[in-house]
């Protein structure tokens, strides 16, 4: 997400999966096209198909393994419980904490089934398959869907309740946890577009079945929510599910999409299908992401959260007019079929955690590209634009290919066959900016000229977006309880991408870049000025809902952090660090405890590494060191006595002074061009430096009137410190982190002192300021 700114109905195929046969698990790990086999024999305890089953369910699982379309019969809806908060699952298999956050001990070695190879049969471990029929209808703006969910217990006990996440109904009413806290926090989400009367949204289930038995649900809230939260719900299963077994169950649900005001829904002919299905929460075992038991991890939808899923398989059949350009997650299936005026677009894609789709009647003829690198397959990349915003695509189809190149290149390859990338509509905004699997929104502009903010936002925004599908994507953090992982380092490496294009933040728009005004600062910079430094309260490992200064500070104190870390350890070492980051966590999920491990052993500089972490992941700490005091005092003979031989004399004050100035004309005579400065006497150089936050290493830089200078390191941790040199030649400046390491030092303004005055900053910036004024006048003076 941007910063302003995711197999039968039948009882005797459901009673084969959930008794413990292999079957379901077989068919989450084959690789797509692999043939499947069909279990021998129904263990002894399996239960009974009840009598109203089909005769061919033993046909439905081989159909249902070969991926075969969801079609069963509809089933009379299942009234949902009263909503109990917290209620317990009858397997007692815990809910993660409401508060859970940074994890601080590393995940074990073999967590999610070890670090993928590349030589297993699919590129992750497939938890979940997802078999789903949609048809839009786009007057009104619904969603019918059925699903078809295959689940693998990965645990080693019986798990008789599963938890599936319901986000849509985030927007059925100000009853959610999600406008609950847009109306506490007196916020809206980004641009702060409302939802009128007759434009909420919802996700109905229509009807839930295990094997053809009806599966009760409960409304739970594992935050504490209101209760008039509907996101996360519990389904009880009829038969429970063995461990190393898997169990389908099937779900007939009407998604409402709302009026577009955060990341999904419509405006107009178009609408952006993101988080409308119902989608299993993740199971995760001991050792992994902290925990010590099972546990399910399932969050209520909070106004500034995203999403944490398990890797699986999709197949989504998408019915919409003839009309509607369809575009979605993965690999488009053949052409689409037609019925009456209706296409039905077919998409497969495995190895991924979601699926968004988008459809939209005034699309512009798609803008498509192709890219492939090193350990990638080749890529088609697609754009999808409206027509007023046709100026983007060309731009955003570059970006997005030279994020493939930066990417790949700096973490490691890009795994998929397929990017498409979507500009919303005017009025649809909000759609922009937003992440799935090799499919997200961008940003669009009727004008996007070069060196103005558009084209930087563009730009930006395109690149953001795509590395979500590295550290959101890829390597599934989860954004919920460790929102840093994704926002926070996707942040930084797409600094680290504009750096290396020499991209500068361009504030100008089209008409300050006529006039000649037009600035640009380095994108770090920008995140810099953004991160609150003076007073920060909230820890970047902390989770996504509490937070003081909301979410913002997770992305630009974070990329400003790790701007800090690999100044100090070295640009070489850190992306060194950050491949082995990818090559060990990719499909997987890893913690902050993993990365930090990562970072430190990789980087062979665990000191620095755990230090950061310790003071500005986990914790949070302001960083304000500055120069408190600058003197250079020529050092010249004092009155007084002294002893010479054997009897004191006295040194009065009218006598040294003329000792001087005879010293200083003869140096003059001597040195008739020497710079200021320098003469017959030393001088006494002192910097105080002083510390009103944590401590940093920090590097001081004194230079002299003859040309030399002096580096100092302060690595303690004392309030102050003072340095002092005695030599030839009076100091000119001081600098401290002359390198521009802390960028959470709260200014940098106090970093430098120098002992003449200086305003050729103040008058340079107020003659350009001046010179702006006057323009402008002159133009409104000749209209």
């Amino acid at each position: 997400m941007r910063l302003s700114s995711t197999l039968v109905k039948s009882g005797a195929a459901l009673a084969v999966l959930a008794a413990g046969t292999a079957a379901g698990a077989a068919l989450l790990a084959q690789p797509k096209g692999a043939p499947v086999t069909q279990p021998a024999a129904v263990h002894a305890d399996s239960p009974k198909p009840a009598a109203s089953v089909p005769e061919r369910a033993a046909a439905g699982v081989a159909s249902a393994l070969r991926g075969a379309p969801a079609g069963a019969a509809a089933s009379a809806p299942t009234p949902a419980s009263t909503p109990t908060p917290g209620a317990a699952s009858a397997d007692g298999i815990a809910l993660a904490g409401p508060h859970a956050a940074a994890v601080s001990v590393p995940s074990s070695p073999d967590a999610w089934g070890g670090p993928r190879t590349g030589r297993e049969a699919t590129l992750s471990d497939r938890v979940v398959h997802y078999d789903i029929d949609a048809t839009l209808d786009p007057d009104k703006h619904t969603i019918d869907g059925r699903e078809r969910l295959t689940w693998r217990n990965r645990s080693t006990v019986p798990v008789k309740s599963v938890y599936l996440h319901l986000y849509m109904n985030a927007f059925e009413g100000a009853g959610s946890t999600f406008f609950t806290e847009k109306r506490q926090r007196d916020k809206g989400f980004r641009s702060g577009v409302d939802i009128k009367e007759g434009e909420w949204g919802h996700i109905a289930l229509r009807g839930v079945t295990q094997g053809g038995a009806k599966v009760p649900w409960t409304f739970v809230h594992p935050d504490g929510g209101p209760v008039t939260d509907h996101t996360v719900v519990r389904f009880d299963l009829p038969a429970a599910v063995a461990p190393g077994a898997a169990t389908t169950v099937d779900i007939d649900f009407l998604a409402k999409l709302p009026r577009v005001m955060a990341r999904t829904g419509y405006f107009g002919t178009f609408h952006l299908a993101g988080q409308w299905f119902p989608k299993i929460g993740v199971l995760e075992l001991p050792g992994e992401r902290g925990a010590t038991a099972p546990r399910w991890n399932a969050h209520e939808f909070h106004l500034e959260s995203e999403f944490y899923a398990d890797f699986g398989s999709y197949d989504v059949k998408i019915t919409a007019p003839k009309d509607y350009t369809v575009g979605a997650t993965g690999e488009r299936q053949g052409a689409p079929l037609a019925k009456g005026k209706l296409l039905t677009h077919r998409f497969v894609q495995g190895d991924v955690h979601d699926f968004a789709w988008t459809a939209d009647k005034r699309t512009a003829k798609p803008l498509t590209g192709a890219w492939t690198g090193p350990g990638s397959p080749q890529v088609t990349v697609t754009v999808l634009y409206p027509p007023e915003y046709a100026a983007s695509a060309a731009p955003a189809l570059k970006a997005a290919r030279d994020a493939l190149t930066y990417f790949s290149n700096t973490l490691g390859p890009y795994p998929y066959k397929t990017l498409t990338v979507v500009i919303p509509p005017h009025n649809a905004e909000e759609a922009g900016g937003m992440e799935y699997p090799t499919f997200f929104t961008a940003e669009g502009y009727a004008r996007v000229e070069p060196g103005t903010l558009n084209e930087y936002l563009l730009d930006f925004v395109t690149i953001h977006e795509f590395g979500h599908g590295y550290f959101y994507g890829l390597l599934a953090s989860n954004e919920f309880e460790e929102p840093m992982l994704d926002e926070g380092l996707n942040q930084y490496w797409d600094d680290r991408m504009l750096r290396a294009r020499s991209q500068k933040v361009f504030m100008g728009t089209p008409l300050t870049k006529r006039l000649g005004f037009a600035p640009g600062f380095d994108p770090f910079q920008a995140d810099r000025i953004a991160a609150p430094r003076t007073e920060p309260a909230d820890a970047p490992g902390q989770n996504a809902w509490d937070r003081l200064q909301g979410i913002g500070p997770v992305y630009v104190r974070t990329s400003t952090l790790m701007h800090d870390l690999e100044a100090h350890i070295g640009k070489v070492a850190l992306e060194r660090a950050f491949k082995e980051y990818y090559r060990r966590w990719h499909f997987r999920h890893p913690s902050i405890a993993d990365l930090r491990e990562t970072l430190a052993e990789a980087s062979g500089q665990r000191a620095a590494v755990e230090a950061v972490f310790a003071q500005q992941v986990y914790a949070v700490a302001r960083v304000d060191d500055r120069i408190g005091s600058f003197t250079s005092r020529e050092q010249v003979p004092q009155p007084g006595t002294r002893l010479q031989g054997s009897a004191w004399v006295e040194d009065k004050q009218a006598d040294l002074d003329k000792r001087i100035d005879t010293a200083r004309e003869q140096w003059k005579k001597a040195h008739p061009n020497a710079k200021p400065g320098l003469g017959p006497y030393p001088w006494r150089t002192e910097v105080t430096l002083r510390r009103q936050g944590a401590p940093v290493p920090q590097t001081l830089i004194v230079r002299f009137a003859d040309g030399s200078s002096d580096t100092v390191q302060w690595d303690g941790n004392e309030r102050w410190r003072t340095f002092g040199w005695t030599r030839p030649a009076k100091a000119v400046s001081a600098e401290l982190d002359p390198q521009q390491r802390h960028y959470l030092d709260v200014s940098k303004l106090d970093d430098s002192r120098t002992i003449e005055p200086d305003g050729s900053a103040t008058r340079r910036w107020s003659l350009e300021f001046a010179a702006v004024v006057q323009y402008l006048l002159s133009l409104i003076a000749n209209v």
